[in-house]
């Protein structure tokens, strides 16, 4: 959860796992803090695929979203909390955000992400893998606020529009691996 102050209530200081640039663990700090200095730290999402391997869920994030709120996305997931793994993660967020439980997740990449946002570095290890789902799926309200199953192609076509709001990390996911 990382509502922002004044949206929904004050927004609860977690702590989170912070890494190095290679990708290890170096330690913990407030999820303020490594936004405000640009700490390496690591997502972890999972792309979901249809039962029948035909088309990906894609979510628009809410707009209380201290990071890309408002932003469509295709990987369900969050930050990694102290002493979780990737996968650990990965399977908390989908369970989460979209109501899945149970599925085999396989990894599909992992990128190290270092840009900018709202005008202050931003740097994050993230850990993709993908499962496959043909059950409901429930959103989590303070994170989600609408998501739809899209062909690969109907999600090509969207992401080759540069103006089209969508997550950057997954984006150059999407761009280097997947698509």
């Amino acid at each position: 959860m990382d509502q922002m102050p004044g949206a929904g209530g004050p927004a609860r200081d977690e702590v989170v796992a912070v890494y190095d640039g290679r990708g290890r663990v170096t330690g913990t700090a407030a999820r303020s803090r490594v936004y405000a200095e640009g700490l390496w730290h690591a997502s972890s999402g999972v792309l979901l695929r249809s039962a029948d391997d035909n088309r990906i869920y894609v979510h628009r994030r809410s707009p209380a979203k201290a990071v890309f709120g408002g932003m469509h996305d295709c990987l369900a997931g969050g930050v990694v909390d102290p002493g979780e793994t990737p996968r650990d993660t990965a399977e908390r967020e989908l369970a989460e955000e979209l109501g899945v439980h149970g599925i085999t997740l396989t990894p599909l990449a992992r990128v190290a992400w270092d840009g900018l946002w709202n005008g202050k570095p931003l740097r994050c290890h993230l850990f993709a893998f993908e499962g496959r789902w043909g059950g409901p799926i429930v959103h989590q309200a303070s994170e989600i606020v609408d998501g739809w199953w899209w062909t690969v192609e109907q999600l090509r076509t969207h992401l080759a529009d540069p103006t089209w709001p969508f997550v950057p990390d997954t984006r150059a996911l999407l761009t280097d691996v997947v698509l």
